[in-house]
């Protein structure tokens, strides 16, 4: 490969395929890369209150690697591809250590980290968590774990031991994309999660869509009979910010309150 072939193409592709492309390598190289030289980082997006949004709830805490250029890759390019491997295990690491080390160094925010429901068997992964929960319960009642829908679904049984295992530890849990598989709705009673955090396809222009309307608030009501709060993703608009204040939702997260930024 030449990038002197044809350089338009390459530097109008998304920062993922630049980045395979430059070092012509495939995706799975260049995620191990990074992690071997810690050039992972979290970006923090606020998640704030729908009554009053100067008031931030939490942050989510969002993994990113640097390729070796310096460019920045978000997880969503890179996830599906490695989700169901060892490394993404290792992605699982990463993040969970990066938080609790953010968590760490500011005692007074809350901080929410991704996680797959197969890094609960992973060692390396619970003794990550094990060890930076060890003596600091004020950690462990600021950290908020955030689990998929279609996640929990595939281990619901070893999931719900787990969330018993840390309720004694103050650690809070998300259902993540909650609703965009609706598989969950027969078991979410058996778990214990603390909020719901509703998928966008829901939050994306509600204001001009009595059917999101009705979808969103249902899902809303659900979360509040099963003593959850909701928070409404992907919120872009003051108009999308104000019809989901109006129907009642707790919490909004979105590129309208806050993009994802490295550091608090």
């Amino acid at each position: 490969m030449t990038l002197s072939a044809n350089p338009e193409k390459i530097t109008s592709q998304n920062p993922l395929d630049y980045a395979v492309n430059l070092r012509d390598m495939d995706v799975k190289t260049m995620v191990r890369q990074a992690l071997d030289h810690g050039n992972a980082q979290l970006a923090f997006q606020p998640v704030v209150l729908s009554v009053d949004p100067a008031q931030i709830a939490f942050y989510e805490g969002l993994i990113r690697v640097r390729d070796e250029t310096g460019r920045v890759i978000p997880a969503y390019h890179f996830m599906t591809d490695i989700e169901e491997t060892e490394l993404g295990r290792e992605i699982d690491c990463a993040s969970l250590r990066l938080g609790l080390d953010m968590l760490a160094a500011n005692p007074s925010v809350r901080i929410s980290i991704n996680m797959s429901a197969r890094s609960m068997a992973d060692g390396k992964w619970r003794r990550t968590l094990d060890s930076g929960l060890q003596g600091r319960h004020d950690i462990g009642s600021r950290l908020i774990l955030e689990i998929s829908e279609s996640s929990a679904m595939t281990l619901h049984e070893v999931l719900i031991r787990f969330m018993a295992e840390m309720q004694p530890l103050g650690v809070a849990f998300a259902l993540d994309d909650f609703g965009s598989g609706m598989t969950a709705f027969r078991h979410l009673k058996d778990f214990f999660f603390d909020m719901v955090k509703i998928d966008k396809c829901f939050t994306r222009n509600i204001d001009s869509s009595p059917d999101s309307q009705v979808m969103a608030e249902s899902l809303m009501v659900v979360a509040r009979q099963l003593e959850m709060f909701s928070v409404a993703e992907g919120v872009e608009t003051a108009e999308e910010a104000e019809a989901l204040r109006n129907i009642g939702m707790d919490c909004l997260q979105g590129y309208h309150f806050g993009v994802p930024k490295f550091g608090l």
